[in-house]
């Protein structure tokens, strides 16, 4: 080791630990690395105090080395071989320095430099990598008492830490360790142990009282967006009124190393993070009715009640069987902690609603949760976030309206959707949100859709359908068409012209549209045979449109199969139809 003073080493590291530990928020926007980079400074004016690294016979190539690499390509002795005598300390805090400059060129995006430095760090420490010393740099197994942690490497004997304060530090190193296999897993799209070390992550950091509430309850709720998927309803519940109770913790635990920030200062990411997990409560609450509602409809999506009766029949085994599901799940927290989770989780089902009722109940969960949301995710600021929240408000309206038995209700519903989707694309620009309009399009063309059909069934029950009626059945048709014809002419290319190969992500919407305009043209009511007849010849027209394109994309037919075989009839049935009324006119 060089001849610097060790008081001069040590108040360098500690300045730089310090550095490292300063949010990036902290620093200026210009310079979001700034701490960062004085913490190098610092960590490089160590090393070169320290001295070389000492001189080793059993020195390999560099190209044997990696992080990559196993412990036999680092030259790793079978035995434990203690970390004694001035040779192995000077190793061993060049280790310590080697680390911490390795995780900074990391924490800075500087990812090869950083993992030269870590390699370095793995061949100092070869020799002594299950040391007492050493073993929490390597993060393998704890032997008998907690290892020194890496930063006593610096310290006076006074002031080593306590066992318990390294057994502390140590169940943290584990808990990272998790942490950072659930992020590896993520990358590997290996989501299923991604979640399980998320979810163990979660409840050590509750276990050992190591978190910071708002980004505890983000993770949370985020991991509540995979059972989700995965149709796991009570463990997505489970993570969200976790994450409920625990972001309610915010600015009330006392300051600590895990500390990064007083709330106080922060409140625009208190408000974002609150806005953040309403929308995961947002996505349980419609997942699930929309995953009832799939259970339950007919080939036509509507209520089927032979279904909806099996259902039933099901639910009293769903309940026997709770609490089973409840003991092999992994629960957070202990004590009054669990008590509070448990209180919130009793106020919201995890079952799938059976009748309007049930559904009901969601739908205003979810439709509260939409009002929080929208309290941060604002159009003015927030654009996509805040459209994408209103398109989930109406996604509940719509599976709500699947339960509604009443029909004129189910309209309201729809008028609803409606209502908060159009202005929605008055102010946007089609150049920069083409997506997001197109779904918009689709989306309200769909509710005039529907609520056509419903006008029309209240109609058929009528002796003889007044005028008012009929006009607003045609007034419905008139607007659908309007928006389905404003999403197919976006498909369209700078000169107008629709293309000959639909893009796969539009495909089937595209289909739908065409094979819906089909229909429209064909519902139309008029009293006029000439204008029958054209609205008839344009309804052939999408529906040709629909066979040929499959006919010559075989890709598209496995898209559309129900409106292919529907389209394949009123091509073979329309032109006799269209030839009576041509007849019809003749004779007149």
């Amino acid at each position: 080791m060089a001849d610097a003073p060790w008081a001069e080493i040590r108040e360098k590291f500690q300045a730089a630990l310090a550095l490292s530990r300063v949010e990036l928020h902290k620093n200026p926007e210009k310079e979001p690395y700034k701490s960062k980079y004085g913490a190098r400074a610092l960590l490089e004016e160590v090393k070169a105090l320290l001295g070389p690294a000492p001189e080793d016979e059993d020195e390999r190539p560099q190209a044997e080395d990696g992080l990559g690499a196993g412990d036999h390509a680092l030259g790793l002795p079978a035995e434990v071989v203690e970390a004694e005598g001035p040779i192995a300390q000077g190793a061993v805090r060049l280790a310590v320095i080697e680390f911490h400059l390795g995780v900074n060129h990391i924490d800075t995006e500087e990812l090869s430099a950083g993992e030269e430095h870590l390699v370095k760090c793995l061949r100092l420490l070869r020799k002594y990598r299950l040391s007492h010393d050493c073993v929490s740099l390597y993060i393998q197994a704890q032997i008998g008492s907690p290892p020194l942690d890496p930063t006593e490497h610096f310290l006076p004997e006074e002031e080593k830490l306590t066992e318990q304060e390294r057994s502390k530090r140590f169940e943290k190193v584990y808990t990272h360790n998790l942490y950072y296999l659930a992020q590896v897993y993520q990358h590997m799209e290996m989501f299923e142990k991604a979640a399980h070390y998320c979810h163990s992550t979660l409840k050590r950091q509750l276990e050992h009282n190591a978190y910071h509430p708002m980004e505890w309850a983000i993770n949370a709720a985020t991991l509540s967006q995979f059972y989700i998927n995965k149709l796991c309803f009570m463990e997505a519940r489970h993570c969200l009124s976790a994450a409920n109770v625990i972001f309610g913790q915010t600015g009330k635990i006392s300051t600590t190393e895990d500390t990064t920030e007083a709330e106080g200062e922060v409140p625009e990411l208190y408000h974002q993070r609150k806005g953040e997990i309403a929308r995961c409560w947002i996505k349980y609450c419609l997942t699930l009715m929309q995953n009832a509602q799939l259970s339950m409809q007919d080939n036509i999506g509507e209520l089927d009640l032979d279904k909806q009766n099996e259902l039933r029949a099901l639910r009293k085994k769903e309940l026997d069987e709770e609490e089973s599901v409840r003991k092999k799940a992994v629960q957070f927290g202990t004590g009054e902690l669990c008590d509070a989770i448990s209180a919130v989780e009793e106020k919201v089902t995890y079952l799938r609603p059976l009748d309007f009722e049930e559904a009901r109940e969601l739908f205003l969960l979810g439709q509260h949760y939409v009002f929080e949301a929208k309290e941060f995710f604002q159009i003015d600021g927030y654009v996509t976030d805040h459209i994408e929240v209103v398109q989930d408000h109406s996604a509940l309206f719509k599976v709500l309206a699947f339960f509604e038995t009443d029909m004129e209700r189910r309209c309201k519903m729809h008028k609803r959707r409606i209502a908060m989707l159009e202005p929605l694309i008055v102010d946007l620009n089609p150049q920069y949100y083409l997506l997001v309009n197109r779904q918009i399009q689709f989306e309200i063309a769909h509710a005039y859709y529907d609520m056509m059909d419903l006008k029309v069934a209240i109609a058929d029950k009528l002796r003889d359908p007044d005028s008012h009626i009929v006009k607003k059945i045609n007034n419905l048709n008139k607007s659908a068409l309007k928006y389905y014809q404003l999403f197919l002419d976006s498909l369209r290319d700078p000169n107008k012209v629709f293309p000959e190969h639909i893009g796969e992500d539009v495909l089937r919407p595209a289909m739908l549209a065409k094979f819906r305009v089909a229909r429209l043209y064909g519902k139309i009511i008029t009293a006029d045979p000439k204008k029958e007849l054209e609205n008839l010849a344009t309804s052939l027209e999408h529906y040709k449109f629909i066979v040929d394109y499959c006919e010559k994309h075989p890709e598209a037919a496995r898209e559309i199969e129900v409106e292919l075989e529907l389209s394949k009839e009123m091509v073979s049935l329309l032109p006799t139809k269209m030839e009576r009324f041509r007849t019809k006119m003749a004779l007149t």
